[in-house]
């Protein structure tokens, strides 16, 4: 599988204070309608990712009207995080 030049900085180090358009699959527009709602760092979006697991997909759709692609790519970019980082 290749990786975007995104999805390998979001790798390269831990949450820290990351923006949402850092994740991969997200950028300006989605990242908008997230922070509209209340999830304004990569990190809250996290916290819906850990809580929601395989639902997670569903949810990003839901919330800021993510495609099919943009809620994989953001899905396989968290997961891969977290089994790098915890």
């Amino acid at each position: 599988m290749t990786t975007s030049q995104k999805y390998q900085d979001f790798m390269a180090e831990p949450m820290g204070d990351k923006s949402l358009g850092t994740l991969a699959g997200i950028g300006d527009v989605l990242g908008r309608k997230l922070e509209d709602k209340g999830f304004d760092k990569a990190y809250v979006v996290l916290g819906q990712f850990l809580v929601l697991k395989d639902l997670f997909r569903e949810w990003l759709k839901d919330t800021c009207g993510a495609n099919a692609k943009q809620s994989r790519d953001c899905y396989g970019c968290l997961k891969e995080w977290c089994d790098a980082f915890l």
